[in-house]
């Protein structure tokens, strides 16, 4: 018997269980292979629209699918929380008491939000990556008459990069629309020496920042924020005020990867090979998405792309051959889309040897996200992009 088990029932995890069915069809309908996927809630949230209840063009309920309707019908789902893996004894115990065991472990457990790492967050500043602080920011946005607004990053690395930009970039936008510019400052803070990680894409986002008056303060790690004065500081020491404070909270690896002494603390990134997508040099165990400790984006355009290649590679193991050298090696692909208000958008596509040359922002690649955005649950976690 193989026993592969997927931890996670997000983009990589559901996509490399799908997969693997078509890989592996025979010996699942003949009972030499079991396929099982463990996820907390039991429900596929589109991570990715919870920007769009902060802008007011989404609700959280259209984001959410029962994970069991995107799942081919041999794949098994166990709804539960994972509280401890054993990596040496092949085993996964459950919050109620079940335990698992598997010849081949997939980890897409994804990534966590800290916001309470940072003192006064919960009570000052407003995010986007989670449906109701979404929303709590969108009634935080309606109330809005007039201000500073300071968009910030508590914290590196965070799920979908290009995001704080594109929600500085959707605000601007709505303040015009609103008639409230012009009684508006909109500061960006990076916590690096330019405006995004990848230098090509900041040449591309810092003239529009300037186009649109957004003040750019680079080297600006959040360290604390004072509610009495209303104060974000730096840990370079600069101090901003604001009106409304936007910031991507810190983020975390899962704590039972810690724990099992599979991902370092504190941080809790799976240590990843960048072509195979094995954990630590195990051959049985491999990552994909949020939980890599890889240098790309922690987004679902990462694990999507991921997922070919950690299903080649056990489907290979379990057949016995070598994996193909093209589908089983993963060379860094991203593919993602990026707003810039005013219904445009750009396109950043790069691997691990080729940085993104971004098209000029035009209406065509807006369209092409809100395209993907309504097909998602048709294509992606099915496998069939």
């Amino acid at each position: 018997m193989n026993r592969i088990l997927i931890l996670g029932g997000g983009v990589g995890g559901t996509l490399v269980a799908n997969l693997l069915v078509k890989r592996l069809r025979r010996p699942i309908d003949d009972g030499d292979v079991t396929l099982t996927v463990v996820d907390s809630k039991g429900s596929h949230v589109y991570q990715p629209g919870f920007m769009y209840i902060a802008m007011g063009g989404e609700r959280a309920e259209r984001l959410a699918r029962p994970e069991r309707s995107l799942l081919d019908r041999r794949v098994r789902l166990v709804v539960g929380d994972v509280v401890r893996i054993a990596p040496e004894s092949h085993v996964v115990e459950l919050a109620d008491g079940q335990w698992l065991g598997y010849d081949h472990l997939v980890l897409a457990t994804g990534s966590r939000i800290v916001p309470e790492a940072i003192e006064h967050f919960a009570q000052e500043a407003h995010h986007f990556y989670s449906a109701e602080a979404a929303l709590k920011l969108r009634h935080a946005l309606d109330a809005f008459t007039g201000g500073r607004i300071v968009v910030g990053i508590a914290g590196m690395p965070y799920k979908c990069p290009p995001a704080p930009l594109e929600v500085a970039f959707l605000m601007e936008a709505e303040l015009r629309e609103r008639g409230l510019r012009e009684k508006s400052e909109i500061h960006f803070c990076s916590p690096i020496g330019r405006a995004f990680t990848i230098e090509s894409v900041s040449d591309m986002a810092t003239p529009i920042l300037a186009q649109k008056g957004i003040e750019l303060h680079t080297f600006f790690n959040v360290e604390t924020i004072d509610p009495e004065r209303k104060v974000v500081q730096s840990l370079e020491g600069e101090e901003l005020p604001y009106d409304l404070l936007v910031l991507v909270p810190p983020h975390k690896g899962a704590q039972v990867l810690i724990d099992a002494g599979l991902a370092p603390a504190p941080g809790g990134w799976l240590p990843t090979d960048r072509h195979t997508l094995q954990v630590g040099g195990r051959p049985d165990v491999f990552a994909l998405g949020d939980a890599t400790d890889l240098p790309l984006s922690k987004a679902g355009s990462t694990a999507h792309f991921e997922a070919p290649v950690v299903a080649e590679r056990i489907a290979a193991r379990v057949l016995g051959r070598e994996p193909d050298a093209r589908a089983g090696s993963y060379e860094g692909k991203v593919v993602c889309f990026f707003e810039v208000g005013d219904g445009k958008g750009t396109l950043l596509q790069f691997d691990y040897d080729h940085p993104p040359n971004p098209p000029k922002p035009n209406r065509f690649w807006h369209l092409g996200k809100v395209v993907f955005n309504k097909t998602y649950w048709h294509t992606v976690p099915k496998g069939r992009v």
